[in-house]
């Protein structure tokens, strides 16, 4: 099975003033194709400096990562930041949108930084938006959308390079229940379809929505919880 996300001994330290503070200690973690899994833990716990490494945006201290199969500690900005636009999908709690831009063009913000040819960039962003259930909604801006329409719009948006893996950071975190538990549903379709999912998330009900659950408290993981079981 290939792995997309192998954490290998990760540990991360913060300085304060003089005083190192560890965030995460010594990590092992790993990620397959076409897996759903779920990271939870309470506010504090380092789930939130787990998802930053994993999603490019900081390197470990010690210890390897690897993404899809390339060592972030070896890579520059540069790279990092390409492996960031060709490899993660991004999916944020409040949502990350751009204001004056529709659907579509929001969409098309990856594939612009990837210099994909304009053509090509709107037909694979209507597909994206097609793909979760917006393809009426192409022309609203963020403004004229629900909290529910606008989270699938980010969704899109992260589909919409062939990510190798879709990140997701309390996804629900700014939708009331029902509309949560929709765009759960969003993800768990986009796994059957073969999208690698993992979501970052102190919601027990939202991790048991997940093939496979690990915990973490005080920059450690726990066991993983295959299958839920």
């Amino acid at each position: 099975m290939r792995k997309i996300v192998e954490c290998r001994d990760v540990c991360k330290t913060y300085l304060q003033g003089n005083i190192e503070v560890p965030a995460l200690t010594n990590i092992n973690f790993t990620v397959c194709e076409g897996d759903y899994t779920a990271i939870i833990g309470p506010s504090g716990s380092g789930k939130s400096t787990l998802m930053n490494l994993i999603g490019c945006l900081d390197t470990p201290t010690s210890g390897k990562l690897l993404i899809d199969g390339r060592e972030v500690e070896s890579l520059t900005a540069n790279e990092l930041a390409d492996l960031r636009l060709e490899k993660i999908g991004f999916v944020f709690q409040n949502f990350q949108l751009l204001g004056g831009q529709t659907a579509l063009e929001n969409v098309e913000l990856p594939l612009t930084y990837a210099n994909i040819p304009r053509k090509e960039r709107r037909q694979r962003a209507e597909e994206a938006l097609a793909r979760v259930g917006l393809h009426d909604r192409m022309d609203f801006f963020p403004n004229q959308l629900s909290g529910g329409q606008k989270q699938r719009v980010a969704i899109a948006r992260a589909l919409v390079n062939n990510p190798s893996i879709v990140l997701a950071d309390e996804p629900t975190g700014a939708l009331d229940s029902r509309t949560g538990e929709q765009v759960m549903d969003l993800f768990e379709e986009l796994n059957r379809e073969g999208v690698t999912v993992l979501i970052i998330t102190h919601d027990r009900g939202i991790a048991s929505r997940a093939g496979k659950k690990v915990e973490i408290r005080d920059g450690k993981l726990g066991d993983p919880e295959e299958n839920g079981k």
